[in-house]
């Protein structure tokens, strides 16, 4: 019991030898690169339009799978500039051009659209917004056929989907390609949490049940265990009841769900674990949980991942704030 609270007879893991430097204020810090050597040299890369330097940083990763890695370039703003010539002029690598375009273009397109109400939302966002979608449905569409192993095009094909509107029956189809190419997959499950949420057309209930579902036979250690602290975390958004996670059976249940997945022993740590740490942190912090959130916190270090804490108006205070109170 006395391990269970103190979080002792867990080996602390070996140190990352790429692991980017702390640069710590108040004790905290934003995480970039995924705090990985390698992931900063692709960024590096790719903010200079260096396709050769892009494909070599990208050699220790595997981007049909790694959703994070594919992430930091979907997320950089100028990518859209020239990763179309890439697409067009080489051959030999174009799936993983057309991928990182594809990736790319939801995120522009989103940004063109803006995170407002839909109602406040221009005729000509709308326009811009659909217009990116759609190139990024054809580009990921492609490199999914390219190359049928690859989990990553579908999970980026079912947020796509969900922005177009497209029919629930789609949708789930592009559910089922990625999970046959992973049962487990942790984006494409906290994808279709998203799905299931009331704003997006979905019933109450139905994506805390498909949380459970896929945790249920996870092994100890995998880092599944997040999609359920990342269900509560999606009905405390939807809830007009901001204390709707304090209950004892919310509490044991994050707190099961923690100690079977990121704080198990068998727990393997990659690249943006820290993301994963942060939803258990947002969640538990949420529930007043007090056994795990105090471990979280203390393995997190001060590190900040901007999700999902921006649900919250105030991320990096709310996140401070939790982490002063564990």
């Amino acid at each position: 019991m006395l391990g269970r609270l103190f979080g002792r007879g867990a080996e602390r893991p070996v140190a990352d030898p790429h692991a980017l430097p702390r640069r710590k204020k108040n004790g905290m810090y934003t995480l970039h690169a995924l705090g990985d050597a390698r992931v900063l040299a692709l960024v590096e890369a790719a903010k200079t339009a260096d396709w050769e330097a892009v494909k070599a940083a990208l050699a220790p990763f595997d981007l049909g799978r790694d959703h994070q890695v594919l992430g930091e370039l979907a997320d950089l703003d100028g990518v859209q500039d020239w990763i179309g010539r890439a697409v067009e002029q080489d051959k030999e690598h174009r799936a993983t051009a057309l991928l990182i375009s594809g990736a790319r273009h939801i995120i522009w397109g989103w940004e063109a659209r803006t995170s407002a109400r839909a109602v406040n939302v221009s005729q000509e966002q709308w326009r811009v917004f659909y217009e990116r979608l759609h190139v990024a449905e054809e580009q990921l569409l492609e490199a999914a056929e390219l190359r049928p192993d690859w989990l990553t095009p579908w999970r980026r094909l079912l947020t796509s989907g969900r922005g177009m509107s497209l029919d629930r029956a789609v949708n789930e189809t592009r559910l089922d390609a990625a999970l046959r190419r992973d049962p487990l997959d942790l984006e494409t499950h906290i994808e279709w949490v998203s799905q299931l949420q009331p704003r997006w057309s979905g019933e109450a209930g139905e994506a805390l049940e498909f949380a459970r579902e896929a945790f249920a036979g996870a092994p100890e250690g995998h880092r599944i265990g997040c999609v359920v602290a990342m269900a509560h975390i999606e009905d405390w958004v939807e809830s007009d009841d901001k204390n709707c996670l304090v209950t004892p059976e919310i509490q044991d249940e994050l707190l099961e769900a923690a100690e079977h997945s990121i704080l198990h022993p068998a727990h393997e740590r990659r690249p943006g674990w820290q993301e994963d740490f942060n939803i258990f942190a947002m969640a538990l912090s949420l529930a007043s949980e007090r056994i795990a959130l105090p471990r979280v916190f203390r393995e997190l270090d001060g590190a900040y991942t901007p999700w999902p804490w921006k649900y919250m108006a105030k991320p990096e205070e709310m996140y401070a704030r939790a982490r002063r109170n564990a």
